[in-house]
């Protein structure tokens, strides 16, 4: 266990790790015996972290039935990949168009932090690394940093949060195992510099369809 972590802490952070790396997958049965027996914990332990992932979205309970790990859902997949494509679509515009010196220099270093930051950590079950994720973050939340609505920001960052879990899994669960994201990620940053509206919205467009194509292909396996 990492140092100044409680148990408490440790078993809630190797659960929600378990969850978004497809250790424990998508719709599973979460029985507390099994779990407390993997984890190393108690049944109250076990129950604080069930209700810490459940408030997360990660897991969910039903009643007499206990938790299980929330569930893919194709349909709400594609609608919430709809809405990004349409808000960041736009967002991203906005920002080619608002956009000073002062907001391409931090995206600069935010695309030049991502691409010097490990993708994948963790030897025995690779998964998406949180300083990736981390990184891969605020590339994207600086991309449309620019845009000068508020609101229109706002908008996209709490979608780009609600998808987070479809991301990971993306990872963990999908097929799509020739993709070069550090490209997408490097072709996008140069539309954008180059003030290039059309491309730079239809690159940011591609990019999150393509992880919902990945992770619906898995979804129907």
């Amino acid at each position: 266990m990492p140092p100044g972590r409680t148990k408490a802490q440790d078993v809630f952070m190797r659960m929600r790790g378990d969850i978004l790396g497809g250790v424990l997958r998508p719709g599973q049965r979460l029985r507390y015996g099994e779990l407390c027996g993997v984890y190393g914990t108690s049944m109250g332990v076990l129950r604080e972290s069930l209700v810490r992932l459940a408030e997360q979205g990660l897991v969910r309970g039903e009643q007499q039935q206990g938790f299980q790990v929330s569930p893919l859902s194709g349909t709400d997949l594609r609608d919430l990949s709809d809405a990004r494509e349409e808000i960041e679509g736009l967002a991203l515009r906005r920002a080619v168009a608002d956009g000073d010196v002062a907001w391409e220099s931090r995206l600069l270093a935010a695309h030049h932090e991502l691409a010097r930051t490990p993708v994948v950590d963790g030897e025995v079950t690779p998964r998406v690394s949180e300083d990736w994720a981390a990184a891969h973050a605020c590339f994207h939340d600086t991309l449309l940093d620019g845009c000068a609505n508020v609101r229109l920001r706002t908008i996209a960052a709490s979608l780009r949060d609600a998808a987070e879990v479809y991301r990971r899994w993306a990872f963990s669960l999908g097929r799509d195992r020739d993709r070069d994201v550090a490209a997408e990620h490097a072709a996008i940053l140069e539309a954008t510099l180059q003030r290039d509206a059309d491309l730079a919205a239809a690159l940011l467009r591609a990019h999150i369809r393509r992880t919902t194509t990945a992770l619906l292909a898995a979804l129907e396996d």
